[in-house]
């Protein structure tokens, strides 16, 4: 399964009943046709460490990367610490 079903189903997860769970990405592309709210650092983290322990660094740093990227503050909380850590890893 390539990287795109597999980050898919995982966003599929998190959504509860009547609601839709999109990558931000997306939620750029739909904006001015829905109305969205943003969920918040979500674990797909741990895909990125499966992937670094797989040996795909690549697809692991391309997951990763936007998504840490994205933050302008809270660098200091335990989640975005973590993915700092797993992200120069990975460079």
């Amino acid at each position: 399964m390539g990287a795109t079903p597999n980050i898919a189903a995982r966003l599929q997860g998190l959504a509860q009943p009547d609601t839709v769970v999109m990558s931000d990405a997306t939620a750029h592309l739909v904006e001015g046709y829905f109305t969205c709210q943003p969920m918040g650092t979500q674990e797909l983290k741990g895909l990125a460490r499966l992937w670094q322990r797989q040996g795909k660094r690549t697809a692991a740093y391309e997951l990763l990367a936007p998504v840490y990227n994205w933050f302008t503050e809270g660098f200091d909380t335990a989640d975005l610490r973590e993915a700092k850590a797993l992200f120069a890893a990975l460079t």
